[in-house]
């Protein structure tokens, strides 16, 4: 529809976009365009050129959703976003000028769902099943988690090494869910990085992956987006 904005998710590390499904079909039946595209995760360069290219193809203002990475790679585009009007984190990383993944993760112990990474000879990092299952996915039902977990998408480990430029927050309005109980990513971790980034913020108890066990938070988060721009 003309008056509505058009919505471009970003996955995360270890998934891929039909971690997005029951947030498309809700999206789509409300009269939304909506893109979900696949990022390689080979480089931050690589992923944000991919959705610099696919914002680029949208026919308008556009609200950019990241989940986990996802977050990194939407934080990146800096103040080059084409058409992006809005962004939202879920349970995401938000970081700032000079900051790292990896130097952020290092201030504390591994948390649960990341603690026994499996780095192959690429030097792509695979979480193994019983972490995905039991912390990545807590809250899904296991069947589905299981499906997530074969369908996985790796993350190159010099990811966690790459230092942000200029926040793309900093000149765009954001919001921010906060997954209480995130195994992933601390929950202190993301509400410093909504604080910081003055976002709308909601808490939601969930695990890491709230998009597939509370797609309804999620999209009424997004609909506070929409609304604002209106």
């Amino acid at each position: 529809m003309a008056d509505r904005p058009n919505i471009v998710l970003v996955h995360g590390a270890w998934a891929d976009g039909s971690c997005w499904s029951a947030v498309i079909e809700r999206l789509q039946a409300d009269g939304f365009t909506v893109t979900a595209p696949q990022f390689p995760e080979t480089s931050l360069a690589a992923d944000v050129a991919r959705l610099r290219q696919v914002l680029a193809r949208q026919g308008g203002p556009t609200v950019v959703v990241g989940h986990s990475y996802g977050g990194q790679i939407v934080t990146a585009l800096g103040t080059d976003a084409p058409n992006a009007v809005a962004l939202v984190y879920i349970a995401a990383f938000g970081l700032d000028e000079g900051e790292s993944i990896g130097k952020l993760l290092a201030q504390g112990p591994p948390t649960p769902a990341l603690a026994h990474l499996d780095v192959d000879a690429r030097g792509f990092a695979w979480l193994p099943e019983d972490d995905f299952v039991n912390h990545f996915a807590a809250d899904v039902d296991p069947a589905l988690a299981r499906v997530m977990f074969a369908v996985q998408q790796p993350l190159s480990w010099t990811a966690l090494d790459e230092v942000m430029g200029a926040p793309a927050w900093r000149s765009l309005p954001s919001w921010f869910l906060v997954a209480e109980g995130d195994q992933a990513i601390p929950p202190d971790a993301q509400r410093q990085f909504a604080a910081r980034m003055k976002a709308t913020t909601v808490e939601v108890p969930t695990n890491h992956v709230a998009m597939v066990s509370h797609p309804d938070d999620v999209l009424k988060l997004i609909g506070s987006a929409v609304q604002s721009l209106r």
